[in-house]
């Protein structure tokens, strides 16, 4: 390995450290979600997969 690549890992390490805490107070402090809210992205995500589907069939 080149020192480009020994100085990259160690900053993405480094990042990684710092960002930790605070992802971690996010997650904590973030709002629940309700059955609602989950049907709302399931839904558009379920249509967006089957459209997929729909076009890898047509080929």
């Amino acid at each position: 390995m080149d020192w480009l690549k020994i100085g990259s890992a160690i900053l993405l390490i480094a990042m990684f450290f710092f960002i930790l805490p605070s992802a971690k107070r996010m997650v904590k402090n973030s709002p629940k979600g309700s059955t609602s809210d989950w049907m709302g992205f399931i839904v558009p995500m379920a249509v967006v997969v089957l459209f997929i589907i729909l076009l890898i069939a047509l080929v």
